[in-house]
């Protein structure tokens, strides 16, 4: 178990060490070119060839989507809940406490736990993870709703054409899924890297408000991924991807968009950065419990 345990999470943590120790000898990385080809090609690539090539069930996908809109509510509720009774910004902190860095960290850790099915689960979570901070997300922390912001996240088309031709038994043309299937591939190494380069970068500011955050996003998500998985009935890679994805770090997004919206960023980026460290330390635990 022991040797099962670190062959998984050991390449997320060499990683972003990379990230981390290529950013603190001061090497040239342009983290925001980097974030938007990620999101714009690799992510959208990875998305298709994962869920075109699995061999899962839609209606798992179905499920595993509904068990994650069901998470993000009730970590909406309860983090909304929780910051009115601290007295503490709901547009600065709501999105840091519900969204965890299912991208990033949880993609890898996914197949690398759960293999091709864990991975088609994982981006289910993702994909649906991304289409609420795209919306509401951006909603709470600017005060202002833009359905618009849908459109411009191309992972959505991604997945809805994987669909198509999932649905219909298509072939995707050779040149076609080779392409892509190149593209996907320097996704997860990127995402990992940038992890650890923003980890290096990032200050942490109100140490103890970002250190609360950041417990509470660790326990509360674990707490309703653990939930959920029994209320759906879920079992093996379908329980362990749901509590796996929902008991991650706050997403590094969040800090983005705080640092756009002005909401508090320096707090943000202590809770990005605290909630990953603590959870580095805790990975051994959680994938144990999930495997």
């Amino acid at each position: 178990m022991l040797e099962t345990l670190f062959s998984i999470i050991a390449p997320v943590l060499i990683c972003a060490a990379i990230g981390y120790g290529w950013a603190y000898m001061g090497r040239p990385y342009n983290t925001d070119m980097v974030t938007h080809l990620v999101s714009a090609v690799g992510v959208p690539c990875l998305v298709f060839t994962t869920l075109v090539n699995v061999d899962i069930d839609l209606d798992a996908l179905g499920r595993m989507a509904g068990a994650t809109f069901a998470a993000l509510f009730i970590m909406g509720v309860a983090g909304f809940v929780i910051l009115k009774v601290w007295k503490q910004s709901v547009r600065a902190f709501l999105p840091a406490l519900v969204f965890p860095n299912t991208g990033n960290m949880g993609l890898p850790l996914a197949l690398l736990a759960f293999g091709e099915e864990g991975m088609a689960l994982a981006v289910a979570y993702f994909t649906v993870c991304i289409v609420i901070q795209f919306t509401v997300g951006v909603a709470v922390s600017s005060g202002v709703t833009s359905p618009m912001a849908l459109m411009r996240v191309p992972t959505i088309y991604a997945m809805a054409l994987a669909l198509i031709f999932k649905i219909s038994a298509t072939a995707v043309p050779q040149w076609a899924a080779n392409t892509i299937e190149i593209l996907s591939g320097f996704t997860i190494p990127l995402m990992l890297i940038t992890l650890g380069i923003s980890l290096q970068q990032l200050k942490v500011g109100a140490l103890g408000k970002s250190l609360s955050m950041a417990l509470i996003r660790l326990l509360m998500g674990f707490g309703v991924g653990l939930a959920l998985a029994e209320v759906f009935g879920f079992e093996g890679a379908m329980k362990g991807v749901l509590i796996l994805q929902s008991a991650l770090p706050v997403a590094v997004f969040n800090y983005l968009f705080a640092a756009r919206y002005e909401t508090e960023p320096q707090a943000v980026a202590g809770a990005v950065v605290i909630s990953t460290v603590v959870s580095f330390a805790t990975l051994p635990l959680l994938m144990w419990f999930v495997l």
